[in-house]
C-alpha cells in the first residue's frame, strides 16, 4: 500500500484511490496566504548561501481551471455543497478566496469518498481562511460530524501592527459517521501540574491524593463504617477506583470483594493515606503509574521546528513529528492506511510509518517527491513503497519535459543527487540548474554545477557554456543532462577540458555528458569522490526507531 505519487492530487484521488478505503486523512494545504514559500537546502560553510528554490507559490487567481471545477461542483451530488459554494461565490465573486475554496471544495468531496465509514480527517490551516474551511467541512461532512477544532501554538511570540500577535494554526477533526476510530492518548504532565498536585512522596516514590468517596448516601456496602470511619455522616459513600485494586489482583478477585475487603487489599498494599484524626483516608496515586493528561484541543507541549532542530528538512511549513504522531495515534490503529493529499516533505508519511501505519503520499512537485523518498530511506533503511508518477522511461521523462520545464529540471536533478538552483530569480538563466557539494578532503567543501537540457537538440555550444560556469563559479566538476543524445562534437569538447585531480590519488572527468535514459537505466553515474557521502549536499535523517516517543497510547 505505502505509496507516493507525484501528480495533481484530484487526478490521484479520482484515478488510484478506492471509495471507503483510507482510515485516517490529514491534509496541511496551502492557505491563500499570498506568500512565496522558499525551500532550504544545505550549504557548505565557505559556500554562498543561495541554496533555495521556491517550493510553491501559495496564491490563488480566478481562471479557467476554477470556473471548470466550480461547474463541476454544481454537478456532484451533494445538494448543500452546491447551494454553499453558489452562495460563496455570491459575495466573494471571482476573487482569489473564491478561487482558493473552489479549489479545496472538489478535493475535500473527493477525500469524503475515499474515507472509510470508521475514518477521520484533520484539516490543518491558519486563520486566512479557516472560517470558510470551517463552513465548507460542515457541508461535506455533515455539521453533526464535526469533532473538534484544535488549536496549536506554533510559535513563541510575533509582534503585530495594530492587532494580537499571530501564535496559533487550527486544525479541523471530522469523522465521516458517528462510529469513527478514536483511542486514549496522553500527553506527560507539565512541571506546574506535577508541583500542584503530585506534593507527596514516600520510599516508593512521589504521589498524589485522590478521594474514595462519591457523593450520597448509600444503604449497602458502599455506606459502611470502614475501620472506625463513617462516609454516611458526611452525606457521601464509598467510591473505590477499579484501577487502583487492578495493580494489586485481577478482576474476577475483585468482584467477590466487598467494599471493606476492598480498602483492607489497599490498605495492605500500602495505597491508603491515613490523615490525622477525623479525616477520611484517601488514595495514594503514583506518579509512575499515571498515564498522563488525555489530550486536550489547546496543544502547548508540541513546539515548533527551530532552525536547529535534528528533524528539520528545510521545507517550508513543515509540521513536528510529534504533532502528526498524536494525531494518528488518537485515530487510527495499526495497519491502517493513513493519507496525505499536500504531504509536502513528508511528516505525515514518515509518522505513519514509524507508527506502523500504511500510507499514501500525494504531491504536485517532483522537488517534494524527491525530499520524501530521501527523508524516508534516510530514516528508515531498507525500506519498500512505490514511487507513482515520477518519470520510469525515456517517454515518461519527454512527457514531463514538454509539460513543465522546471519540474523536469527538479527531476532530472535528483537524477544525480543534486539539489535544484533556482539562484536570485525563477526564470533566470545562470547556466546553473543544480549544484553537488562533495568533500575529498578535510575541511573542505567542493562544488559540481549541474546543467540540464529538456529539450530535443543539443549542441556542443552548451557544454563550452558549461565549461565557463564551472569556471566562473570556481566549481570542481560539470555535469551536463541531457534528454537528447550528446552530438560527437560535445563529447569532443567534453573530454578536451580534461580531469579533476583528487587529493585522494584518483581523477574524474571535468565535463562530464549523462543522459536521461543512461541515469534511469543505470549505466551512467555522476563520477565524483565524496568523503562525506553526500551530506554536504542534503540534510540526512536519522534512522528512526518505530517508538510512540513522548506519546502513550492507552487502552
Amino acid at each position: 500500500m505505502n505509496k507516493l505519487y507525484f501528480g495533481d492530487n484530484l487526478v490521484v484521488l479520482r484515478d488510484n484511490v478506492p471509495s471507503e478505503s483510507v482510515d485516517l486523512i490529514y491534509l496541511d494545504p496551502p492557505f491563500n496566504s499570498n506568500k512565496n514559500y522558499n525551500i532550504l537546502f544545505n550549504s557548505p560553510k565557505g559556500q554562498k548561501s543561495e541554496a533555495q528554490i521556491t517550493a510553491f507559490e501559495d496564491t490563488w487567481h480566478w481562471g479557467d481551471e476554477a470556473e471548470r471545477e466550480y461547474t463541476e461542483i454544481l454537478h456532484q451530488p451533494n445538494t448543500n455543497v452546491a447551494e454553499m459554494i453558489q452562495s460563496f461565490r455570491k459575495f466573494l465573486v471571482n476573487s482569489d478566496m473564491m478561487a482558493y475554496l473552489t479549489m479545496m471544495t472538489i478535493r475535500l468531496l473527493e477525500l469524503h469518498r475515499v474515507l472509510k465509514p470508521t475514518g477521520s480527517l484533520y484539516l490543518h490551516c491558519d486563520p486566512t481562511a479557516s472560517h470558510y474551511l470551517k463552513v465548507l467541512l460542515d457541508m461535506v461532512f455533515g455539521a453533526d460530524n464535526y469533532r473538534s477544532e484544535i488549536v496549536w501554538k506554533r510559535s513563541g511570540s510575533h509582534g503585530g501592527s495594530k492587532r494580537w500577535g499571530p501564535l496559533h494554526d487550527t486544525i479541523f477533526f471530522y469523522s465521516k459517521s458517528s462510529n469513527f476510530t478514536w483511542n486514549k492518548v496522553f500527553e506527560k504532565y507539565d512541571d506546574s501540574y506535577l508541583e500542584k498536585f503530585y506534593r507527596f512522596s514516600d520510599k516508593r516514590g512521589r504521589y498524589r491524593l485522590v478521594t474514595l468517596t462519591g457523593a450520597g448516601t448509600r444503604t449497602g456496602d458502599s455506606g459502611k463504617s470502614w475501620r472506625g470511619v463513617n462516609p454516611t455522616s458526611v452525606g457521601r459513600h464509598w467510591a473505590i477506583p477499579l484501577s487502583a485494586l487492578s495493580t494489586i489482583t485481577d478482576e474476577q478477585t475483585i468482584k467477590k470483594l466487598s467494599t471493606q475487603e476492598k480498602l483492607d487489599l489497599l490498605d495492605s498494599a500500602g495505597l491508603i493515606y491515613w490523615p490525622p484524626k477525623g479525616s477520611v483516608p484517601q488514595q495514594k496515586r503514583y506518579l509512575d503509574e499515571a498515564e498522563g493528561v488525555s489530550i486536550q484541543d489547546v496543544i502547548t507541549d508540541i513546539l515548533p521546528i527551530s532552525s536547529q532542530a535534528a528533524e528539520r528538512m528545510g521545507y517550508p511549513t513543515q509540521k513536528p513529528l510529534a504533532l502528526l504522531e498524536r494525531i494518528i495515534n488518537a485515530s487510527s490503529n495499526p495497519g491502517d492506511v493513513v493519507l496525505d493529499p499536500f504531504c509536502g516533505c513528508g511528516t505525515a508519511v514518515e509518522a505513519a510509518q514509524k507508527l506502523d501505519r500504511q500510507w499514501i503520499g500525494i504531491d504536485i512537485t517532483s522537488l517534494a517527491i524527491t525530499l520524501i523518498e530521501k527523508r524516508l530511506r534516510d530514516s528508515f533503511p531498507g525500506i519498500q513503497f512505490e514511487v507513482v508518477g515520477t518519470p520510469k522511461d525515456l517517454e515518461g521523462a519527454r512527457d514531463l519535459a514538454n509539460r513543465d520545464k522546471y519540474q523536469f529540471q527538479w527531476w532530472a536533478c535528483s537524477l544525480v543527487n543534486a539539489q535544484p538552483y533556482q539562484g536570485k530569480k525563477k526564470g533566470a538563466d545562470s547556466g546553473i540548474d543544480g549544484l553537488i557539494f562533495f568533500q575529498d578532503e578535510l575541511n573542505s567543501a567542493k562544488k559540481i554545477i549541474v546543467s540540464v537540457k529538456g529539450g530535443e537538440g543539443v549542441s556542443v555550444s552548451q557544454i563550452r557554456d558549461l565549461k565557463g560556469t564551472v569556471d566562473r563559479e570556481k566549481a570542481a566538476i560539470g555535469i551536463f543532462v541531457t534528454l537528447a543524445e550528446p552530438t560527437r562534437p560535445m563529447l569532443t569538447e567534453a573530454v578536451s577540458a580534461g580531469y579533476y585531480e583528487s587529493p585522494l590519488g584518483t581523477s574524474y572527468p571535468k565535463i562530464q555528458i549523462l543522459t536521461i535514459e543512461g541515469l534511469l537505466s543505470g549505466h551512467q553515474n555522476a563520477e565524483y569522490p565524496d568523503l562525506a557521502r553526500g551530506g554536504l549536499t542534503f540534510k540526512k535523517s536519522k534512522p528512526t526507531e518505530k517508538d510512540p516517543g513522548q506519546l502513550e497510547l492507552g487502552v
